[in-house]
Order: structure tokens, then C-alpha cells, then sequence
């Protein structure tokens, strides 16, 4: 299989992640959500869940529609955004707040080892 088609695989299916993953927060995993948000976020609980529902269901959307010459910035999007939350893992993680089976200081540890690869699958995914 070729690179290109392995690439485009990669970013459909993070696409898809992401889509799902925005209707999830404005929908059935709004409350799982809102256990994430640190405490000295400035704002709502439920208007940052909101807001990063509504920015991953648009990145989904542009991962999975965005023509080829725009999925470069697309991908740069992502990645930044997969920065921007890192934080709300972390204070999951300090704050020991369970949310989606993540009920153990191990378990919250082990998903902070995931975030640098969703932020590698973005690039990765999405370069030329």
C-alpha cells in the first residue's frame, strides 16, 4: 500500500474520531466531559464543552472535506488544539477526576502517553 493512501486512511479515520468525539460532547458524554475541565478554566463547565465539541466536530469536518492543498493547516489545527486540551488531561490527571473508566491514577497516567500521538497522527496524517 502506498504512503499517500496509508495517510489518507490516517486522517479519515482521526477525521471520523474527531466528528464523533464533538457530537459526543454536545450530546450523550456532555457530563463525562465536563469532569475534565480544570478548575481554573476562567470560564463555564459547560460553555468550554461546548466550545471543544463545536471546534472537533469543525476539524472532523475539514479533515474528512477539506481539499488536499487545505489539509496541511487542517492538520496544524488539530495538532494545536490537541495542545490547547493537554492541560485539561493533566489536571484530570492531578485533580484525580475519573471520567470515560479513567478511575485510576494509573489509567488517567497512561492516557497523558497518548496525547503527543494524537498530536503526531495530525501531522503525520496530514502533511505532504
Amino acid at each position: 500500500m502506498k504512503k499517500e493512501t496509508i495517510r489518507n486512511i490516517a486522517c479519515t479515520l482521526l477525521g471520523l474520531m474527531l466528528v464523533f468525539t464533538g457530537i459526543s460532547h454536545l450530546t450523550f458524554e456532555r457530563a463525562e466531559f465536563k469532569a475534565q475541565v480544570p478548575d481554573w478554566v476562567p470560564l463555564s463547565v459547560d460553555l468550554v464543552v461546548i466550545a471543544s465539541g463545536i471546534t472537533e466536530l469543525g476539524l472532523g469536518i475539514a479533515l474528512l472535506a477539506a481539499p488536499k492543498k487545505y489539509r496541511a493547516i487542517v492538520g496544524l489545527l488539530t495538532m494545536i488544539f490537541f495542545i490547547a486540551i493537554f492541560p485539561g488531561n493533566i489536571a484530570q490527571y492531578i485533580d484525580h477526576r475519573s471520567a470515560f473508566g479513567l478511575d485510576t491514577d494509573t489509567k488517567r497516567l497512561l492516557r497523558l502517553f497518548f496525547q503527543p500521538v494524537f498530536i503526531y497522527w495530525a501531522w503525520w496524517s496530514t502533511r505532504k
